[in-house]
């Protein structure tokens, strides 16, 4: 009878069981990428928009023929092109206090795929009540909209943290980047489908309101479909390296946060870079997600030619990732992502002057954010991980996430603010800027050899 137990031989099933689990895990960045193309990206943002138009003014704003009504909610007055960043910005304070003990639940418990599974589920269930978001009835799409939010967030930390236990040290980089390629793979798939309903709805005898909410069903129902391979894929693994400490799950989850927050002060650079990152991966988040509005309520383009335009932004994002990482390998991933930050300054500056119905700037527009998302992106995860102590990815990268997903609020509060007080999306997204700059300038500080070297890490070749 031959053991299992020696080295790598016929028998031992390991690498392919490790490889079977990493197909399933690619497979939900394919599954959400729908959400937040789809709907999070284009879609649900300036049909919000519109919902609430025709509930402070009886109409949808067309041209210059514009609803100057506010909404009243709880005593406040909210401009109706204001609305979508305020929900935005709420559900990403929430999912700020949420994210993290998810993260420390997620390392507390063996089943990771469950919890996976349920919030994916969770959101797309709410992601699919917005196709009954019709009329004036915009405090339900708010609603809806802010749970599959928090849930999509919440699913993808747990996807980050079981990145580290599928995958050895020496793989990670290649099947994370194989992730990505999934979910924009994905994500664009389902956009270049429903792209052609939305172009195509008078053929198809549906108004623009029904196609909307039709492509938004089809995210919901994409999303929730394909969670089904990682949830059945991916076994459960025993959690390992956790904090001893006393209570129940939850209980030992808070008690897991807070030893990792204190672990975090013996690493200094590792913070350094979190601080950087909040305040660019804000911009960068706060520029993807207005998009949609700007080329329809400021530039005045069709829906349409908005998802085309989104689509085209995806699949340009695979090749920056590569070439980032290419010129990565040459100059070392800090030097190249402060390049991208400056790519991203001229974008915001260059939006602020393009031609109201001039499509070509905005394609052009397109192509500079679709290289830049991909390679500031890819770059910022794998640049970050050469901080990270050994045993301790999962911890870590749950507040990496928590700061992709949750704390990116001041982006969209900005943004909703400008545009409230100046009542125009041209100066609301020339605003962004500052946030491009401090995150530069706070990069330029964190000292990558330092950074290494405390995390007990070998450096790569180039840094």
């Amino acid at each position: 009878m031959k053991s299992t137990d020696g080295p790598a031989g016929i028998a031992d099933l390991t690498p392919l069981n490790r490889a079977k689990e990493q197909r399933a895990w690619f497979f939900y960045d394919w599954a959400n990428s729908a959400f937040a193309t789809t709907i999070a990206g284009v879609l649900f943002a300036p049909y919000l928009i519109s919902i609430a138009e025709k509930a402070a003014c009886g109409f949808v704003s067309e041209d210059d023929h514009k609803c100057r009504q506010s909404l009243e909610l709880l005593g406040l007055s909210i401009s109706p092109g204001s609305l979508p960043s305020y929900v935005i910005t709420l559900s990403t304070v929430l999912g700020a206090l949420l994210y993290p003990l998810i993260g420390a639940l997620a390392d507390r418990t063996a089943r990771k795929p469950t919890l996976l599974a349920g919030f994916a589920w969770t959101g797309a269930a709410a992601a699919g009540l917005l196709f009954f978001l019709v009329d004036d009835n915009w405090l339900f799409g708010s609603i809806v909209f802010i749970v599959a939010n928090l849930a999509f967030g919440a699913s993808t930390v747990i996807n980050d943290a079981i990145l580290p236990i599928i995958s050895e040290e020496w793989e990670r980089d290649r099947v994370s980047s194989i992730g990505w390629a999934y979910g924009y793979a994905g994500g664009g798939l389902l956009l270049a489908v429903n792209f052609g309903v939305v172009t195509f709805h008078d053929s198809l005898g549906l108004s623009t309101a029904t196609a909307v909410r039709l492509c938004m069903l089809s995210g919901a129902i994409w999303w929730a479909a394909w969670t089904v391979i990682p949830w059945r894929g991916i076994k459960h693994h025993p959690p390992a390296a956790v904090e001893h400490v006393e209570g129940g799950i939850v209980a030992r989850s808070f008690g897991q946060l807070f030893a990792t927050l204190k672990d975090l002060r013996n690493y200094p650079v590792a913070l350094t870079f979190l601080v950087a990152y909040l305040f660019f991966n804000d911009g960068i988040q706060t520029v993807i997600g207005s998009a949609a509005i700007f080329g329809e309520k400021e530039l005045g383009f069709a829906t349409g030619t908005v998802l085309g335009t989104y689509l085209l932004v995806q699949f340009v994002a695979v090749f920056g990732a590569v070439g980032f990482g290419r010129l990565a390998r040459r100059h070392g991933a800090k030097k190249v992502i402060l390049w991208g930050l400056c790519i991203w300054m001229v974008i915001v500056s260059a939006a602020f002057f393009i031609p109201d119905e001039t499509l070509w700037p905005f394609l052009l527009l397109a192509v500079a954010i679709g290289v830049v998302l991909g390679g500031t992106q890819a770059l910022a995860r794998s640049y970050f991980s050469l901080f990270i102590p050994k045993g301790k990815e999962a911890e870590y990268f749950s507040l990496y996430h928590a700061m992709d997903r949750g704390t990116s609020w001041f982006g969209t509060l900005t943004f909703g603010l400008v545009y409230q007080f100046s009542g125009s999306y041209r100066p609301a997204i020339f605003a962004l800027i500052a946030f491009f700059v401090i995150g530069a300038l706070l990069l330029l500080r964190v000292d990558t050899e330092r950074g290494i070297r405390e995390a007990g890490n070998t450096p790569p070749p180039v840094i």
